[in-house]
């Protein structure tokens, strides 16, 4: 489990965050030198970069939804302020939907990238609207293999987060959890019943997604890693 403060991580979706929390583990042999977190919002994750990088920088703009904790204050819906091939590694959580130009980002993330320099970048597919009205796109694996194809990177690699079942239990969580209103006392009444049939979802539906052999149509997100290739002479 990464050591991070996150505060949307409840009894309904822990589940996601787990999720999130394996595949960055899996790419900590990519995470080196000097760090850009394009999209950081609250740096949930700057301490556990930094057990690895020796240097992180997190970008994000000033109507961010949430508790900017960024070094670099831009939209990245535009040139970034940033000198070009100065970053060894590039991750991008959760951020690529909620811009306008997406194509803009990454050929800003593959300027700025050093020659052989990597890119891990997590987009949602199947999730529910959220952060409008900021929210425009969801990608399948051919979108976003022709977006990064597109800005230049190489060894695209698209993986699923997760099967069907993982999605279905998550999608249904979230429904329910609107249901969680009214007074202090009714809210904690909703809950209480809820949080046990939440707590044994999340725990069946890992094992009952091995039972979905195609993990990439059903799937409730996508990580992407990608490099920068040497450069030519």
């Amino acid at each position: 489990m990464i050591n991070r403060n996150h505060s949307n991580r409840r009894a309904h979706n822990w589940l996601i965050y787990d999720i999130c929390d394996k595949f960055l583990q899996k790419y900590t042999p990519y995470y080196k030198g000097i760090l850009y977190d394009l999209g950081c919002g609250e740096s949930p994750f700057r301490d556990f970069f930094l057990s690895y990088a020796d240097k992180y920088v997190g970008v994000d703009w000033s109507e961010s939804y949430h508790k900017t904790k960024a070094d670099i204050i831009t939209d990245l819906n535009f040139p970034l302020p940033v000198e070009s091939e100065v970053a060894d590694t590039i991750v991008s959580l959760s951020v690529m939907e909620h811009l306008f130009d997406p194509q803009m980002m990454l050929n800003e993330a593959f300027r700025i990238l050093k020659p052989e320099g990597m890119i891990i970048l997590h987009i949602p597919w199947q999730w529910w609207i959220h952060e409008e009205p900021y929210d425009f796109y969801r990608y399948s694996p051919f979108g976003l293999n022709h977006l990064f194809a597109k800005a230049g990177f190489v060894e695209i690699v698209v993986e699923p987060q997760a099967g069907f079942f993982t999605t279905a239990i998550l999608k249904w969580n979230y429904f329910t959890n609107r249901f969680v209103r009214g007074s202090k006392e009714l809210r904690w009444v909703i809950k209480t019943c809820m949080t046990p049939f939440w707590y044994l979802g999340q725990k069946l539906a890992p094992p009952l997604d091995k039972l979905d052999r195609n993990w990439a149509l059903e799937t409730s997100g996508y990580f992407v890693t990608a490099r920068k290739p040497t450069r030519q002479h």
